[in-house]
């Protein structure tokens, strides 16, 4: 009954604050120079399109949303197959996507799609974007056969125009890796993790931020696999290129103390740990402010390795003050939400307070069932907790039905494969 890892992927910080931190890809800044403007809206659609990065920097998601409507909307006045259009739709999907409205998310990326496809044909190297971020929305979604399908073709595609060593086939070799790592595929996603290392050495040089993002990916590999010996260096190594590229304040420098933090937490150095997350979570504090969901997830590893250590009485408020940041961030129904319902459900099922833990756990299954489908396997993560419970509190035929569930959901996720659900 392990806490779920809300870690950061080490992907560089394109997303907008206070989001979840994946990267989503977005078109050339002007992608009508591919067709011919052709009326008078074109003005104000640049003009919107423009507006819309400052508000993603100042954390006005609404503003955000409204502008990209307004975009889109703009868009719709030109022709069906502009591109304008497509770049809006798929600007909005990655709003969705960060703010897990998935379903949404998922729409806006087919439809962009499908007007990339009439516009430019199956294979034009702009369809890569939006089969990367569709890709991405799958993965989250736990359709991984499709985000397989999905980032396989645009990785093709992208390896017939830009060639296999440039740096935008790294980035859709480590989003393929991300979802043989979710499979339990670690054969399949190594090389890909070191074939894009490679890649961006090559291109950038060993020194550069871009190559000490690809180095994360592979030492959190290794960290999932417990190789803490093979992870260590790649993780010291990134973190020096971030120290000389952005200082030792930076809220890059502090996620990558905060992977070394759980390196040694894992191993169960947990004094050696609690420098590193306490250094980490002062300059995420500082950079982003006391309300970030960075800052939650910083909290929520260091209440892990309290909790690890039996210091119930230290886990506790900081696991409800990262599930308050987050609720306020992101909303009440958000995938990570339900990970700190889990959190701290599993805080009192340790100590034995079975009526709590019951009722955060029923929680936690509600909204994933509600936000992810009732086949995910989050869902099944939970399933097996709460199973776990109720065999704990003489409800036999309860937990093994339950159990049974989540056996079926790992089982069809991945067509017998074994799986290890990180969440």
């Amino acid at each position: 009954m392990a806490p779920d890892p809300i870690t950061s992927g080490p992907n560089p910080p394109k997303a907008p604050p206070g989001v979840e931190r994946r990267v989503w890809g977005r078109f050339p800044p002007t992608p009508a120079t591919t067709v011919p403007p052709t009326v008078a809206q074109d003005t104000l659609w640049t003009t919107l399109a423009k507006a819309v990065p400052d508000a993603y920097r100042q954390g006005r998601y609404d503003d955000v949303e409204k502008q990209f409507l307004a975009a889109i909307n703009e868009a719709e006045k030109l022709d069906p197959c502009d591109l304008r259009l497509a770049s809006s739709l798929n600007d909005l999907g990655g709003l969705y996507l960060a703010q897990g409205k998935y379903a949404l998310s998922e729409t806006l990326c087919r439809r962009s799609l499908s007007i990339l496809e009439k516009a430019l044909g199956p294979t034009h190297v702009f369809l890569a974007t939006t089969l990367n971020n569709l890709g991405q929305v799958y993965d989250i979604q736990g359709r991984y056969a499709e985000a397989e399908v999905l980032l396989t073709r645009a990785l093709d595609i992208l390896e017939k125009a830009v060639g296999q060593d440039d740096p935008h086939v790294a980035y859709t070799l480590s989003l393929l890796a991300r979802v043989y790592r979710t499979l339990g595929r670690s054969a399949d996603a190594e090389p890909l993790l070191h074939r894009a290392l490679a890649i961006m050495e090559r291109a950038h040089g060993p020194d550069h931020p871009e190559t000490a993002f690809s180095m994360g990916n592979l030492a959190n590999l290794y960290l999932r696999q417990g190789r803490y010996a093979e992870a260590e260096p790649l993780l010291r190594r990134a973190l020096a290129i971030m120290r000389r590229t952005w200082g030792d304040d930076h809220f890059e420098v502090a996620l990558c103390l905060q992977r070394l933090a759980l390196l040694h937490d894992r191993q169960g150095q947990h004094r050696k740990a609690r420098p590193y997350f306490k250094r980490s979570l002062a300059i995420l504090e500082q950079t982003l402010g006391p309300d970030h969901p960075e800052v939650a997830r910083s909290l929520n590893n260091l209440a892990a390795s309290y909790q690890a250590q039996e210091r119930f009485d230290k886990a506790e408020p900081l696991l409800q003050q990262a599930l308050a940041i987050l609720r306020k961030a992101l909303g009440p129904a958000h995938a990570e939400v339900t990970a700190l319902l889990n959190n701290l459900a599993a805080l009192h099922h340790s100590q034995g307070e079975y009526r709590e833990a019951e009722l955060l756990y029923k929680q936690a299954l509600a909204i994933r069932e509600e936000t992810l489908g009732p086949d995910h396997p989050q869902v099944a993560s939970l399933l097996s907790n709460y199973a776990q419970l109720l065999h704990e509190t003489g409800r036999s035929a309860e937990a093994r039905a339950l159990q049974a569930r989540a056996r079926s959901i790992q089982a069809e996720t991945t067509a017998g494969t074994p799986v290890h659900v990180h969440e």
